[in-house]
């Protein structure tokens, strides 16, 4: 993980109102976890008639916070870039308040379907409640006095995840595609590791001079950050091929040898990273299951 230059500190707390572009402010919602880092950063995008974008989880603190931001403005778009639950619940209470359509992503959907004997993570994170009132596709937009956002399509982290290019201030708000602490959660049957490389191959023909994600602080040299994290899952490919010649045949063992100081609590995720890999490679033809690619199948290399 060292090859890849995250921006380990995000200089905020939640509730408070970032400044942090002439058109763009971030309010961190108080939902700190293994998996959130300090907690999800919501956006307001513009002055006067804004848009929201990742409204986050549905705590009435965070919502608070939110729309007494706004409270004198005109809220005219609430955005969502994917359908998880630290990022899309509020935005039933902001839309309720606000009158704003829910704009974005559609629904939740995974990948593919859950396989027979395939053992399912304990908790899903997906906000199955969801339901925009526009669904928007890769390419649209949506505008206000001063700024303009459009859909980019960037699956992966999930079927129907969206970043947002904000063009007037040549930046992308990347969601959970990319973000500014940790490498992307990639989760079979939600997520997929072969559209998640192609969604990071496609951001390398973009020209935005800054990310801004759902967790952490700004990715401020996209480019060289997005060689990094490719480079860093080729070196996750490679050693999980490698654990495999070495004789290891399922994930647990896998995982136990790869993750040996990861802390308790993200095992099962790096389970389902490690999962996602496989399911990858099978596809490919440069390894074999027995029987279909589950968590508990055993694996061997082909050939």
């Amino acid at each position: 993980m060292s090859d890849i230059p995250f921006e380990r500190e995000l200089e905020t707390k939640p509730g408070v109102v970032d400044e942090i572009a002439p058109q763009l402010r971030r309010i961190l919602a108080p939902n700190p976890s293994p998996f959130t880092f300090k907690g999800t950063c919501t956006y307001i995008v513009g002055r006067g008639r804004v848009a929201i974008v990742d409204p986050g989880p549905a705590l009435p603190e965070h919502v608070a916070v939110l729309l007494a931001a706004v409270r004198d403005e005109t809220v005219t778009h609430i955005v969502v870039t994917h359908t998880h639950r630290d990022h899309s619940p509020a935005a039933a209470a902001i839309r309720e308040a606000t009158g704003a359509p829910i704009v974005g992503c559609g629904p939740h959907r995974p990948f593919r379907s859950w396989l027979e004997g395939e053992t399912r993570p304990s908790e899903s994170g997906a906000d199955r409640g969801y339901q925009p009132d526009q669904e928007m596709a890769d390419g649209d937009t949506i505008t206000g006095p001063g700024w303009t956002l459009t859909a980019v399509a960037t699956p992966g982290h999930t079927a129907n995840h969206l970043a947002f290019a904000f063009s007037e201030d040549n930046a992308l708000l990347s969601g959970d595609h990319v973000m500014g602490w940790s490498t992307t959660v990639v989760a079979p049957p939600d997520g997929s590791m072969a559209a998640y490389m192609a969604s990071l191959a496609r951001l390398q023909g973009r020209d935005e001079a800054i990310y801004w994600p759902g967790h952490g602080g700004p990715v401020r040299d996209p480019q060289s950050y997005l060689r990094a994290l490719i480079h860093h899952r080729r070196q996750r490919e490679a050693a999980i091929l490698g654990r495999l010649k070495a004789g290891d045949s399922s994930i647990p063992s896998i995982v136990s040898e790869l993750y040996k100081t990861l802390n308790p609590a993200l095992r099962p995720a790096a389970a389902l990273s490690v999962f996602a890999h496989i399911e990858d490679l099978v596809a490919r033809g440069l390894i074999v299951a027995e029987g279909p690619p589950t968590l508990t199948a055993e694996y061997r290399l082909a050939g």
